[in-house]
């Protein structure tokens, strides 16, 4: 810890070391000759005996104030989406390796949000460390997907029944926007934007449950099912996402008329073929 421009070896109560900065008072005389201010960085707690509050010389500039550890969230957080985004359009590929560098440069960061933020889809299983070299995408082969298929549908399709069953048709009617949305999404040819748009119509139906930790579940579910498979991102076209939307048409039409032998097929068959 550096000390003052008179060079005062008198430690305050507060001193922190490596977390504070020691600002030399002003002079008030023999008897405050060797009172100390200590400025936690970050918490902005003040140590003044006798009343002396923060004061600095006339020569001193000013401290910054910190910067809210908030706003590292923030970038961590929409770099966690960026990578996301990435990774189901099939920018990052299977089995490759990517730095935390060059992400970094990619998306005009430093690389420690890049690492926070792989270190989180590591933790979601989307890519795994690589030891002094970055993080590799994680290779997956359809039999995953076949897996993920048949959880989303013993989670999902009894709750959707239930649903249908119990929630009027003027609140299914609250979802039509969600469903076209994912018709345009789909029309575009853009994997990243029907994804969002997927399961933002998926999670307004299981929403109407009231059960967050179903949503939370099926979220992450549905999201590690629209990660690409080995061999490509080319394997969803167009055609295909156009047709999967159309799914969500045909579900909400059949909810809102309470047919439950169609909800039960449909919901199968978009899991099945979902992406």
């Amino acid at each position: 810890m550096k000390q003052g421009a008179q060079g005062s070896a008198a430690t305050g109560a507060g001193d922190v070391p490596g977390s504070a900065v020691r600002v030399p008072p002003q002079s008030r005389g023999a008897a405050d000759a060797d009172v100390d201010v200590d400025v936690e960085v970050g918490r902005e707690r003040y140590d003044a005996p006798g009343g002396v509050r923060g004061e600095h010389t006339h020569s001193e500039t000013p401290l910054p104030r910190p910067r809210p550890a908030v706003q590292r969230a923030s970038v961590r957080g929409q770099i966690v989406d960026a990578l996301r985004t990435a990774l189901v359009a099939g920018e990052l590929r299977p089995g490759e390796v990517y730095s935390a560098p060059a992400l970094g440069d990619r998306f005009g960061v430093s690389a420690t949000p890049v690492r926070e933020a792989m270190q989180q889809l590591a933790l979601e299983g989307a890519v795994e460390v690589v030891p002094n070299r970055g993080f590799r995408v994680v290779e997956r082969g359809r039999r995953e997907l076949a897996e993920l298929a048949e959880v989303r549908s013993l989670i999902e399709i009894p709750v959707m029944l239930r649903l249908a069953r119990t929630v009027p048709a003027e609140r299914w009617a609250e979802l039509r926007p969600l469903v076209e949305a994912s018709v345009r999404a789909a029309a575009s040819g853009c994997r990243a934007t029907y994804a969002e748009a997927d399961r933002a119509f998926h999670r307004a139906v299981l929403a109407l449950s009231g059960n967050e930790q179903l949503v939370q579940v099926a979220e992450d579910l549905h999201r590690r099912a629209q990660w690409p498979l080995v061999g490509g991102p080319g394997l969803r076209g167009r055609a295909e996402l156009v047709a999967d939307a159309a799914e969500h048409t045909a579900l909400l039409d059949a909810l809102v008329a309470r047919d439950l032998d169609v909800v039960r097929a449909l919901v199968g068959e978009h899991f099945r073929g979902a992406r």
